[in-house]
């Protein structure tokens, strides 16, 4: 067990160490992942929430490590407090998923001889080419973060250690408050991130193990990062509910996906009747999977062109629409809780510096998932279209702010700053906020400023900061067994 005042900061190096280092250094200058040898897809802006953080946000391919500073952050004042509400990195497909490629798959090797007419256009040749890739996807990966999916936490570290280097000083390290969902994606990404950590502290050293680091492991709060798991009235009125997805069925069996259907299955020769929206949608996303977590174009990719991707990234839109985002009122209201424990550290914040104490937790970090993200940005009145997402209107919808992929790709966080402004002119321009959206700072839904006074903010989201009580949101509305004559 290592010792000391900030065992994360300091750690003797043996020179076995330094031969580790070495052999690190080396192998990550041969990796897949570097950005020179980035394999790029025109698919790749519409995988909704399978989507790769540098599509996403793609000024951080030059140098991945390197601070981004939006120009727009605030100069003028100190910050006294980051809460960041990260989605964990890219990951493996579930089980369910790979069950579903296996599927495909079989469809693929059980083919008959083939259509002439088919083969004469170019899709037997395809379909063969996929019938032969590798399925190298196995039941065990189910979800699990990849190496690139800590590649992507111990950048995003890096970069923001070096954007507020006094909130992510040596000094502050034990003070690091890391809070995450249980799934082994979460906790990992925890881990990966505080690794960046000791990377930027202590650069070309390998990192101990996170046990034996000051600042972690995380610890695992599900009722805060998988809020909508214990929220009674979302469980049963959307997430058991066969007829809450109603508009992703409808879409499902709509023009725009039989259409894709009808020439899919004449690119891979497989009868239209045994392919359905499903199977399609798996198809497109292992285009995702195999760029995001091997850096590999493959087959499937050709299997689509950009007006199908526009529609399968709508097929998924729609489900995050009624199942995280708008659709339902529960969707966002089953986030209240976390909502109002991030604005609990920034009132300890402020408190403890208006009495001149230093800050209990100047980094607090919260790892979880796309679903923890979309409610909450959905509470806040973010990305929300004048009308409904619906099977009906994927037309009218092409420029929708809704974009699933846009908001929460892997490793997408959501910043809160908290600034101490010592030379405010008054008492309430002391303290001011900003927010970050995938390291972008985020106008305030309601102005369009890109900072405010933190008792503005506050006074904005009161009805949600003094109304909205978890516990009553989400109990379902109780029913009279009584026997009446």
């Amino acid at each position: 067990m290592l010792r000391g005042p900030c065992r994360l900061c300091r750690v003797s190096v043996a020179p076995v160490a330094a031969l580790a280092v070495a052999l690190v250094s080396s192998l990550s200058r041969c990796s897949l992942l570097e950005p020179e040898d980035r394999v790029v897809s025109p698919l790749s802006p519409y995988f909704g929430t399978k989507t790769r953080y540098e599509d996403a946000n793609p000024g951080l391919l030059p140098d991945p490590e390197a601070p981004r500073r939006d120009p727009q952050l605030l100069e003028t004042c100190t910050p006294v407090q980051l809460v960041a509400l990260i989605r964990h990195g890219t990951r493996y497909p579930t089980t369910k998923q790979i069950r579903k490629l296996r599927q495909l798959h079989g469809l693929l090797q059980a083919r008959g001889p083939g259509d002439d007419r088919i083969r004469a256009a170019g899709g037997g040749d395809l379909g063969a080419a996929l019938a032969n890739w590798p399925l190298w996807y196995a039941d065990w990966m189910d979800g699990q973060l990849v190496e690139k999916g800590r590649q992507d936490m111990r950048q995003l570290a890096l970069r923001l250690a070096s954007l507020f280097p006094v909130l992510f000083s040596r000094e502050n390290c034990g003070r690091l408050q890391l809070v995450t969902s249980s799934k082994h994606r979460c906790v990992d990404s925890g881990a990966a991130f505080l690794q960046g950590l000791w990377q930027h502290y202590h650069p070309g050293l390998p990192p101990p193990d996170v046990a034996d680091m000051e600042c972690g492991p995380p610890r695992i709060n599900d009722k805060l990062m998988r809020f909508f798991d214990h929220c009674e009235k979302f469980l049963t009125q959307v997430e058991r509910n066969a007829t809450a997805l109603y508009h992703v069925e409808a879409f499902k069996t709509g023009p725009e996906m039989q259409n894709i259907l009808k020439k899919v299955a004449g690119i891979l020769q497989v009868p239209v009747n045994n392919l359905n929206a499903d199977l399609i949608q798996v198809a497109f996303f292992t285009c995702s999977f195999d760029l995001a977590i091997k850096g590999v174009k493959s087959p499937w990719c050709d299997v689509f062109d950009i007006d199908d991707a526009k529609v399968l990234e709508y097929l998924n839109d729609l489900k995050q629409y009624w199942k995280r985002g708008y659709g339902y009122t529960i969707n966002s209201q089953s986030s209240c809780t976390l909502f109002q424990d991030i604005f609990q550290h920034l009132d300890k914040a402020v408190e403890q510096k208006q009495s001149s104490q230093p800050i209990s937790s100047p980094v607090i970090l919260q790892f979880g998932h796309a679903e923890t993200l979309l409610p909450l940005l959905s509470l806040m009145g973010y990305f929300k279209d004048k009308e409904p997402l619906t099977a009906y209107n994927y037309k009218e919808q092409m420029h929708r702010k809704f974009r699933s992929g846009h908001i929460v790709p892997y490793a997408s966080n959501l910043i809160f700053v908290l600034y101490h402004c010592k030379n405010a002119k008054t008492p309430k321009e002391e303290f001011q906020v900003q927010m970050l959206l995938n390291e972008k700072v985020l106008p305030l839904a309601h102005s369009q400023e890109t900072v405010s006074l933190y008792e503005d903010l506050k006074n904005h989201y009161k009805d949600i900061l003094q109304s909205c009580h978890t516990s009553e949101e989400c109990e379902l509305p109780k029913v009279n067994t009584s026997d009446e004559l």
